[in-house]
């Protein structure tokens, strides 16, 4: 069962194997520039660990954007089935991360938590305690 402790999800080939490879990739081809190789090595070595690293980095964001697109569509209906309002009222008192934080709680705690989270400025981390009843969420990275 989900909930705030256990709530953190990791995707083993990003976080465990392509994130430390590019980074070892990044920190050898700066070593490599104070080696005996010819400056056009040393340069095309940088460039291609910089490249990958930011490939991966940049592959990663994009997921995440997607995911809260995504996240924010799924809790502008449910707000709105619940409520029969808009969520897009409260939208610009709050930040993605706390939009992204509520999406944890039950049906019956959303519009609340969502309405206290717009009015006291909650702390994404202060609204997933809040929550009574957790509601997983075991698609996101």
């Amino acid at each position: 069962m989900q909930n705030f402790k256990n709530h953190v999800r990791y995707n083993p080939l990003h976080h465990f194997i392509l994130s430390p490879l590019t980074l070892v990739g990044v920190i050898l081809s700066i070593v490599l520039l104070f080696s005996d190789h010819s400056l056009t090595e040393k340069i095309f070595f940088l460039i291609l660990a910089l490249s990958v690293f930011l490939a991966s980095l940049i592959a990663r964001l994009y997921a995440t954007k997607n995911q809260d697109r995504t996240i924010r569509a799924e809790l502008r209906l449910r707000y709105y089935i619940l409520t029969g309002n808009r969520l897009e009222e409260l939208e610009d008192k709050l930040t993605m991360a706390q939009l992204v934080a509520t999406r944890f709680a039950s049906d019956e705690e959303l519009a609340a938590l969502i309405e206290r989270a717009a009015k006291e400025n909650l702390s994404p981390k202060a609204i997933k305690e809040s929550i009574k009843n957790w509601t997983a969420d075991e698609n996101r990275v």
